[in-house]
């Protein structure tokens, strides 16, 4: 089975409605065909499981898919197993992946990912595809068993990448805290993935969808930048 993920950088675009710009995406990725979604939550922190479920369940079933919360199910590693699609939302990273360690999920997600069900994430939800948690965005509100990660691809993300720099902030920039974490971890690549845009991997092939560039960062070269066009598979080697 051919492995298939649509990583999103984030849920909402400023002035339009929750989810709203990924459901063109997310419509083409999933196809007309009945599936049910198996939603994971585990990020929301600032509202309670049921009320995130409840705003995710409104978008995928307004699309024609059936939906389900994990956070509801009696044997959260059974309903992994029975999924036809796993959709991991935005949120605190951390507390993400501190829950899918406490619930002995990220064996049976990563299994059901490889043999080919189709993963769908966003923002934190993007981030727990990648080897590790370490390029998010997110202030580390809990400590999850480790920073492992799903590690069904073989980069990082840095969801919500800008190259923005406020006014009479000396802080670092996003570059900046990128290339530190590459000086830790020297062998990995990071994609710094915008605003509005997402990566949409099917087996060996990693396309960027969306209207803005993409930049890849590795250790001691230049980052490079890539549009909707360029042929990005080489991030899988």
């Amino acid at each position: 089975m051919e492995k298939r993920l649509l990583l999103i950088s984030n849920s909402t675009n400023y002035g339009e409605e929750y989810l709203a710009y990924t459901k063109p995406y997310i419509k083409n990725f999933l196809g007309e065909k009945p599936v049910e979604v198996l939603f994971i939550p585990y990020a929301g922190v600032a509202m309670s499981y049921l009320e995130y479920a409840n705003k995710v369940n409104e978008v995928f079933t307004e699309m024609g898919y059936s939906f389900k919360s994990i956070h509801e199910a009696d044997n959260p590693a059974k309903a992994v197993k029975d999924a036809d699609c796993i959709v991991v939302g935005g949120g605190n990273t951390f507390h993400l992946v501190h829950e899918l360690h406490k619930n002995e999920l990220l064996e049976p997600i990563r299994e059901k990912t490889e043999a080919g069900t189709p993963f769908i994430g966003w923002s934190a939800g993007s981030n727990v595809a990648c080897p590790s948690l370490k390029t998010t965005n997110d202030m580390p509100i809990i400590q999850p068993e480790s920073f492992e990660t799903l590690s069904v691809i073989p980069f990082q993300i840095n969801p919500h990448y800008t190259e923005t720099i406020l006014p009479n902030h000396a802080g670092e920039t996003r570059e900046q805290r990128i290339r530190e974490f590459l000086e830790i971890n020297p062998d990995i690549v990071v994609v710094g993935l915008k605003e509005g845009s997402m990566l949409h991997i099917q087996n060996n092939s990693v396309k960027l969808l969306g209207n803005k560039t993409v930049k890849v960062f590795r250790k001691d070269e230049p980052a490079l930048e890539f549009d909707a066009n360029s042929n990005l598979d080489f991030l899988l080697k």
